[in-house]
């Protein structure tokens, strides 16, 4: 290749002269055609430059063509790249379905060091598609990424999918979380007005108000009209002396701008170019744990089997003891009361540490392998309209991980991973309570790590 030609045109592209890089980088290209000697990498190279250079010139459906061209070179490491950048194409054509496909390919290459970038990316796909879970499994990961130099953006961004989801409270604790980092006037005042929103859904009038006078405060930011009603409404309540609210009837999706920094309503892209130098010089830390603790008990069906065996195995003992002695129909009838006695104390004593039948996992497995027609699996208290809400956010996985569980004897809670048809995973929290001597659901929600 040659590299003097490849030199000029990234200088070009430097300088954001895209047209002649692209000039540049395809007479590069047209040099290897014509017998020139190919290094290791150098066709995906070359490919993968010429596509960021169409990105930038917006010309999206041949900047797809030639990301694709250099995918199919083997020897080039930077795959995972260029795949976040095909995402970022078809994201930009409106194709969500393939964008997230692409991203999913970036996340999942180990050479590829920017992976919060796919992640972000994945996330404002899956907002287009309507899907706040995934989108908001998408955000966490991009704010948990250590290389990440802009944490803040994608916590905002997991706020508004909380606010999606409504979990106002989830959201206020996202809010809180982005605002330990470093950001631009703009991005804090907006900030600042979600948060207002979200404390107003939840009921903490006086914190929103608080919130969002921040956000007016330099007065170059103005509220849009769904947070100009919340500014308002919490200026009232706190007027008339209300400052929290135990719950909020009013539902926060319907109101809440769910529009988001980067994913504006009409639909189109909008791209940030991140100051590197700036981010390198604001360290960032996590005041929560954000790791997700496996530290529970499964459920399974150890009481009634241990139960039987128990019962075998003390029924047996007797039955020996007794052949030797004298009054063995007295003594065998003593030791038969004494197993029952045992028997009933193991299963009182199992059934207060929450095991029963059917088991907490088997009924989670029920729910997750056919969600549409799981009603059978929730508690009778619940009416229809309730249960149908609930199963909104679950996805069908035959093969669903129970990852931990937290038992009593009257209510359970199960930490459940499910895989999503696009590969992805969602996370769920399912609350159980008591049906007899097994159980049934009561409550399903979206759980994301940072709630531990």
């Amino acid at each position: 290749m040659n590299n003097v030609l490849f030199q000029r045109a990234r200088e070009a592209y430097g300088v954001n002269d895209y047209v002649s890089a692209l000039e540049g980088f395809t007479q590069c290209l047209q040099g290897l055609s014509d017998g020139e000697e190919v290094a290791e990498g150098e066709l995906g190279l070359l490919y993968h430059q010429i596509g960021n250079c169409l990105m930038k010139l917006h010309d999206y459906e041949e900047a797809i063509h030639a990301y694709t061209q250099a995918t199919a070179d083997n020897s080039y490491e930077g795959i995972g790249a260029v795949n976040c950048n095909l995402g970022n194409s078809y994201a930009a054509l409106h194709d969500y379905e393939n964008a997230v496909k692409h991203f999913e390919i970036a996340v999942s290459d180990a050479k590829y060091d920017s992976v919060y970038k796919a992640y972000a990316g994945m996330g404002k796909a899956y907002l287009k598609l309507g899907k706040s879970a995934e989108a908001g499994s998408a955000f966490r990961s991009a704010a948990l990424d250590e290389a990440n130099p802009n944490p803040a953006q994608a916590l905002l961004n997991l706020g508004i999918c909380f606010m999606a989801l409504d979990r106002p409270a989830d959201a206020v604790a996202s809010y809180e979380s982005a605002l330990q980092f470093d950001m631009n006037t703009a991005t804090r005042n907006k900030l600042y007005a979600n948060m207002g929103q979200a404390y107003t859904a939840t009921g903490q009038f006086q914190q929103a108000v608080n919130a969002f006078e921040e956000a007016l405060a330099d007065k170059t930011y103005f509220l849009n009209d769904a947070a100009s009603v919340d500014y308002q409404r919490a200026i009232g309540q706190v007027a008339q002396g209300t400052q929290v609210l135990a719950a909020v009837e009013d539902d926060p999706a319907a109101t809440a701008d769910m529009s988001g920094l980067d994913v504006p309503g009409d639909g189109a892209p909008i791209y940030h170019e991140t100051d590197m130098a700036a981010a390198a010089q604001n360290p960032y830390y996590y005041a929560d744990s954000y790791g997700v603790s496996d530290k529970y008990n499964s459920g399974d069906e150890r009481f009634f089997n241990a139960t039987e065996e128990e019962i075998e195995q003390w029924s047996r003992g007797v039955a020996r003891q007794d052949r030797k002695r004298r009054n063995v129909g007295l003594k065998i009838l003593v030791a038969f009361i004494v197993v029952l006695v045992l028997a009933a104390g193991a299963g009182v004593f199992a059934y207060s540490q929450g095991y029963g039948y059917p088991t907490q996992e088997s009924v989670v497995k029920q729910l997750f392998a056919d969600p549409t027609n799981a009603s059978s699996v929730f508690s009778s208290d619940l009416s229809s309209e309730k249960v149908e809400k609930m199963l909104d956010p679950v996805v069908q996985d035959a093969n669903v991980t129970v990852n931990g569980q937290e038992a009593s004897m009257n209510s359970s809670v199960e930490y459940v991973t499910a895989s999503t048809s696009e590969g992805g995973e969602v996370q769920y929290k399912i609350t159980m309570s008591r049906d007899g001597i097994g159980w049934k659901i009561s409550n399903i929600e979206l759980y994301f790590a940072s709630q531990n």
